[in-house]
């Protein structure tokens, strides 16, 4: 088994746009890396990931909210992810984030969402522990939908988070996020 230390070393972020897809490998120009082929597992996970609202963030639903701790103890909210149901789970819990400084990232299931002052207030629990999230209106949210193969068509807006290097420096992806509505994952 890899642990944390060795995955992030052998593991590699690509977005952008598919060039092409036979089925198995695919081909990515990516702005920062240029052309990326990408072996896909057979079992690949494919995910649409779509603009939402602050409406759509209700209770019983997973999220993942990035987030900067505030003074008084709550997180406030940079980027909120509504999972799709086959996601429940995934990540659960609270640790830091690194996309940017003092960051968190919390993964958990919505008990309630209330208007506040600063934003819509979302209560979140988790397996160990629970956080008062607030939702500024500047916050990016979206949402995650089950997805197929089918949408690795060329000009397709992909991103895939961990595309782990092989020995033979070949990568390989068993989950690619596709954008869909004029989205850009990340």
């Amino acid at each position: 088994m890899v642990n944390g230390a060795a995955w992030a070393q052998q593991s590699v972020r690509v977005a952008g746009t598919v060039a092409s897809f036979d089925g198995r490998v695919l081909a990515i120009n990516s702005a920062k890396l240029g052309e990326v082929k990408i072996n896909l597992t057979d079992n690949v996970a494919v995910f649409g990931v779509a603009k939402a609202t602050l409406a759509d963030i209700k209770p019983g639903a997973f999220i993942g909210v990035g987030a900067i701790p505030q003074t008084d103890g709550s997180q406030r909210a940079i980027q909120v992810t509504i999972f799709a149901e086959v996601q429940r789970g995934q990540g659960e819990g609270h640790r830091p984030w690194d996309a940017r400084p003092n960051s968190t990232m919390t993964n958990a299931t919505v008990e309630q969402t209330v208007a506040g002052v600063g934003g819509q207030v979302v209560m979140v629990k988790y397996k160990d522990g629970e956080k008062k999230i607030v939702v500024p209106p500047d916050a990016v949210i979206l949402a995650y939908a089950v997805g197929d193969k089918t949408e690795l068509k060329p000009g397709a807006q992909v991103a895939i988070i961990r595309a782990m290097k092989k020995p033979d420096d070949s990568l390989e992806a068993n989950r690619v996020n596709v954008g869909r509505g004029g989205m850009v994952p990340q």
